[in-house]
């Protein structure tokens, strides 16, 4: 189906709703194509082409809320999708604060945000299996120590996301991307190391060359062969960007709006205060061109929008879509997220840590003793007290150079105490998806070993 059919068609469900009985209501329809090809050791693996198309609709019967989806957009499947929703709303509990957003919140941004390439969908599936290929080749061959492959895979996605609700707001835009990784396994003796490297974009021109990803990620695994495990010790820690990101994850967890009318974050009811080194900054925009966290709206139809959430160690601002903000006694910030059925949570656009003016080999060289974090492992950061502990891997920095590797350790500290302890930022932000953080030297963690 054309755009403009999916916005009528979008339009149409909420008409359907409010003549049914709704007091108000939200429909979203998306449709899109995507492709995956895995190779491994110079093979196919695996192949996949699909297409999708669904709508999803939210009604309101006063307080009472309802949803429902459905793959069927035939007349009958929607007349049957309408029904369904206001069935539900009919026997849910009543919510004060349930509602669409204030009529003069919507709106959309103007202009080409770059949010869809067109060879993305006219590259020829071929040439999507040789660029993977092409990839892991480049992994393989670089050193006699790369023995094996998990693989390499070119992904992508072109698709359309609609909006309509009953205030009269309906808007429609298209989103493309597409990603190559590859993850070596290197060897030299009893010593086996994987890690793996990657690039993400709107379209082909924005990927990094097939064999410059391969040869990134065969230097990753083979800098990490001969790992040791250091002993217990409490020592400056730098996060690579790769690992600075989880950072910024647990920053944003712990600015959810849900979780501040809740209480269970370290963060709630700080407003206002310093939570942070000066040094920090996290800034969370819906609006630059190209990127993945960029859309002309949110999923209420508020527009996306710059929020500073952090500034200069100051909590600023969370993250709120119109429930929460109604909860809190706030305006929504433009966050509003959510699949096809369901109540709208909460998304982050560009979410950042705005870069310093040191380069990350700087910020190494001043380190006499102390941890390079390269790859974290498992879920041990509970938002609500801020307690932080997690495995990790890395090198091990001594006299200002990346000496020898480790892993099987632990890092672990608190993370308001981690905030404040934010010593260096580096210069070298780079947006590999929706977040995205500089290197960052913490003064002081334990690393557990020995």
């Amino acid at each position: 189906m054309s755009q403009d059919s999916l916005l009528e068609l979008a339009c149409d469900m909420v008409k359907q709703a409010m003549a049914a009985g709704a007091t108000a209501a939200e429909a979203t329809l998306t449709e899109g194509d995507e492709f995956s090809a895995t190779v491994r050791m110079r093979e196919i693996e695996s192949l996949k082409e699909a297409g999708s198309r669904g709508a999803g609709l939210r009604v309101l019967a006063g307080k009472r809320a309802g949803s429902a989806f459905t793959s069927d957009l035939s007349p009958e499947g929607i007349r049957q999708l309408v029904a369904s929703a206001l069935q539900l709303a009919a026997i849910t509990m009543e919510d004060p604060h349930a509602g669409l957003p204030e009529p003069e919140e919507l709106g959309a941004l103007a202009g080409d945000l770059g949010l869809y390439c067109e060879d993305v969908a006219e590259l020829e599936a071929a040439r999507k299996i040789e660029m993977a290929r092409e990839t892991e080749a480049a992994a393989l061959d670089f050193d006699p120590r790369i023995t094996n492959s998990e693989g390499a895979s070119f992904d992508s996605h072109a698709g359309r996301h609609i909006f309509a609700n009953s205030l009269g707001f309906a808007g429609a835009y298209r989103t493309s991307y597409c990603s190559l990784h590859t993850i070596p396994l290197a060897r030299d003796g009893d010593s086996m190391e994987r890690d793996y490297w990657f690039s993400m974009a709107r379209g082909l021109g924005g990927l990094e060359p097939p064999a410059e990803i391969g040869r990134t990620a065969a230097r990753r695994a083979l800098r990490r062969l001969g790992a040791v495990k250091v002993e217990t010790q409490r020592v400056p820690v730098v996060f690579e960007p790769r690992t600075a990101r989880s950072l910024l994850d647990n920053i944003f967890e712990a600015v959810h709006g849900e979780a501040i009318y809740r209480q269970a974050s370290f963060l709630a009811g700080k407003l206002g205060e310093k939570v942070a080194s000066e040094a920090l900054t996290v800034i969370d925009d819906g609006t630059l061109p190209g990127l993945f966290g960029t859309t002309p709206f949110d999923d209420e139809g508020v527009p996306s929008r710059r929020t500073v959430i952090i500034e200069n160690g100051v909590l600023k601002s969370y993250l709120l879509n119109t429930y929460t903000a109604r909860k809190l006694g706030m305006r929504t910030t433009g966050n509003a997220s959510r699949g096809l059925a369901g109540n709208p949570g909460i998304g982050h656009g560009n979410l950042y840590i705005q870069k310093g003016d040191r380069p990350a080999g700087s910020i190494i060289a001043s380190i006499r003793n102390g941890f390079y974090v390269t790859e974290l492992l498992g879920f041990g950061v509970n938002i609500v007290t801020g307690d932080y502990s997690r495995g990790a891997t890395g090198i091990w920095i001594r006299n200002g150079e990346l000496a020898f590797p480790v892993s099987e350790v632990t890092i672990a500290g608190n993370l308001i105490e981690m905030l404040q302890a934010i010593e260096a930022i580096g210069s070298d932000l780079e947006f590999r998806g929706a977040t995205a953080a500089p290197t960052l030297l913490v003064r002081e963690m334990t690393v557990g070993g020995k």
